[in-house]
């Protein structure tokens, strides 16, 4: 990394201060009930799978002009044109200057991408204790702006032919002032309406995203309901509840030249890596029939520790995870480690959709722990892994009590660098979230931590032969090996950079020599004359080309 001397990339840790609200706050909820007369989405049968995804705008000044928006997702119901979702989203911080809802409709479609039916817009107007009534399932124009023309245009052609058809959509849905926000600091409540600057969620919920096809290209297998193995991907989402502590904000790290680029979508190879890992991101984190979806009415508790400890197979396998924590607290996750190819530029990058501010990122793991009712730490205590402890994997069932698992839970994530002097705010955060379970959190420089994870290997090594869940690539894997994983974003950044150079330059670096999918799109559109004599062959010599058409048969 350099001497304290050395001048550093811009970009990790971001003091800049939020800006308080200048008026008191209030936590409103959002339900969409429903909707009728939906367009015809699915041409097919008649029908459409539609969702809901929201966008709520207030008053408040944001750090940056790059912070994300503040949104929520719906569930999905499938195969109907007057879906029911009842589906809540309680937003807290909100200024009594209110705040505008940007609902918009979709029909999900996995293969494809997801067609626009319609929006409505609402605007609360002032919010006081008394005075804003708010709405109790009142009906909303949906309006066409923006909606894709198939979603209409069919629906504009049989009204030629009956004309005591509607063409409009509607949204039925309430909003209601749940009364002054309450915040927390230092584990107490403070006074009602506190100037906190920033609108943030409160409700908790959470995705498991599967995906066969990504299953299958990166060799990761899964058992269903029956116990039948199958080839599978799986990402995860938990809303932890918000806020989500105002120190911990955290930049991407501008390291390499084209890193700005990426984020912010500008330049020729910044557009196309933006595009593509948001692409990625997409089909990491795939809405599909098989997503799974629930809900933690009560907030953080028992379920919703023993829901995380099961999306994350509690002590089973020795597995390690990467994750995002978004600055409105979605906690974002997959399975990964040193056997497991990717094809991404970085893994953090996914997992946060590209975004350029978030809270935290890193690794994290699970150890089950051979007496509850001691602390980690002590001498006495041993833990699986790496130790094999009775009452539990590989041999039974894992315990369902948190008392019994420790999550450790680190900084190691070359894209943001969380800071160090952050993990004690870090600490207590999660220990809200997620009660009864005890969570350590690490420096990644730490010793400790890396003895820790070989020996979270050397077990999944042992006992990994049920689920994995990983990340992989197809390049690498096409290529036979397994490829590799560095356990720090900058590594692979780093590594994936020199392989692209090293490319272009025909010194036959990256995996054995080929250039990724990304890289070869990048240079045809950069260099299309030299683009079209590698394809035509021109160039190279007969025993040259002999050798790449023999390797590309390969593949």
């Amino acid at each position: 990394m350099g001497s304290d001397n050395e001048k550093q990339p811009e970009g990790g840790y971001d003091s800049t201060r939020l800006p308080p609200s200048s008026s008191p706050t209030y936590t409103v909820r959002i339900t969409f009930h429903r909707a009728s007369n939906l367009p015809v989405a699915d041409l097919s049968d008649g029908s459409a799978d539609p969702f809901i995804l929201a966008q709520l705008t207030t008053s408040h000044k944001p750090r940056h002009d790059q912070d994300p928006y503040l949104r929520y997702r719906s569930k999905t119901v499938q195969k109907t044109l007057e879906p029911e979702w009842n589906s809540s989203w309680t937003v807290a911080g909100i200024p009594s200057s209110g705040f505008k809802l940007d609902a918009r409709i979709y029909d999900e479609d996995p293969e494809d991408h997801d067609d626009r039916l319609g929006k409505v817009e609402y605007e609360s107007g002032k919010i006081d204790d008394a005075g804003f009534k708010g709405v109790k399932e009142q009906a909303f124009k949906v309006k066409k702006t923006g909606a894709d023309l198939k979603a209409y245009g069919m629906r504009w052609i049989c009204m030629g032919f009956h004309k005591d058809l509607k063409l409009h959509a509607e949204l039925v849905m309430s909003v209601e002032v749940l009364g002054k926000t309450e915040e927390e600091k230092d584990g107490e409540k403070e006074q009602k309406g506190r100037n906190s600057g920033k609108a943030y969620t409160v409700n908790g919920f959470w995705w498991k995203h599967y995906s066969p096809m990504i299953g299958r290209l990166a060799g990761t297998k899964g058992k269903d309901s029956k116990g039948a193995e199958k080839y599978d991907f799986e990402a995860n989402e938990i809303q932890l509840q918000g806020p989500v502590p105002d120190e911990l904000y955290h930049r991407y790290v501008d390291f390499k030249p084209f890193v700005s680029g990426m984020f912010t979508g500008t330049g020729l190879r910044g557009r196309l890596l933006h595009k593509a890992l948001h692409h990625q991101h997409e089909r990491i984190y795939n809405f599909n029939r098989q997503t799974e979806y629930g809900e933690f009415p009560d907030g953080p508790g028992k379920e919703m520790t023993l829901k995380f400890l099961d999306m994350v197979h509690y002590d089973q396998g020795g597995r390690i995870f990467t994750f995002v924590i978004t600055l409105d607290g979605m906690f974002r996750f997959t399975e990964t480690g040193k056997e497991f190819g990717i094809d991404l530029l970085s893994k953090h990058t996914m997992h946060s959709d590209v975004n350029i501010y978030i809270a935290w990122s890193g690794e994290f793991l699970i150890r089950r722990l051979e007496h509850p009712d001691k602390s980690p730490s002590d001498p006495d205590q041993h833990t699986h892994p790496a130790d094999p402890i009775a009452g539990g994997p590989p041999k039974s069932a894992p315990p369902k009590d948190p008392a019994a698992y420790e999550m450790i839970i680190d900084n190691d994530s070359g894209t943001y660098r969380p800071n160090a002097k952050l993990i004690p705010v870090f600490k207590k955060f999660l220990e809200r979230q997620f009660p009864g379970m005890k969570v350590t959190v690490m420096n990644c420089t730490d010793d400790k931590l890396s003895k820790i994870k070989e020996d979270q290997k050397r077990t999944k090594g042992k006992e990994g032969e049920g689920m994995v869940v990983g990340q992989g690539s197809t390049s690498s894997l096409a290529d036979g090996d397994g490829g590799s994983i560095s356990s720090s974003d900058e590594d692979e950044l780093e590594e994936r950079a020199n392989m692209v150079n090293e490319d272009r330059e025909g010194n036959g670096g990256g995996s054995n020599g080929m250039m990724g999918h990304l890289d070869k799109g990048v240079d045809a559109v950069e260099k299309p004359k030299e683009t079209m004599k590698g394809v035509m062959g021109m160039g190279k010599g007969k025993e040259e080309r002999e050798r790449a058409e023999e390797k590309e048969d390969q593949l």
